[in-house]
């Protein structure tokens, strides 16, 4: 449809649409890696239950939690840069 009406409109001198390959992947490997990390854990699961603790005020401050926090955000952003090389990125680019 969008090509009949390109073509009514400019007529034959329109130069044909670019089309994106079907894959933006550039590291396969580095997608397995994340989906693999996402399947074992837990982490949508664990991140409610976390903002449930927080939002009740039932989150208890030790040691233990704050390490186990911070392990999860550095599990987080290793996610996130090998996502980000699976798709042709640096992990340094973007917000």
């Amino acid at each position: 449809m969008g090509a009949y009406i390109r073509e009514r409109l400019f007529g034959d001198d329109t130069a044909p649409r670019k089309r994106r390959g079907n894959s933006p992947l550039k590291d396969h490997e580095a997608l397995g890696r994340v989906l693999g990390a996402l399947g074992r854990s837990r982490l949508s699961s664990n991140l409610n239950q976390l903002a449930k603790a927080v939002n009740t005020g039932s989150l208890p401050v030790t040691p233990e939690t704050e390490a186990d926090l911070r392990q999860a955000c550095r599990d987080v952003a290793e996610m996130r840069a090998d996502l980000l090389r699976a798709l042709g990125k640096s992990p340094g680019d973007g917000p």
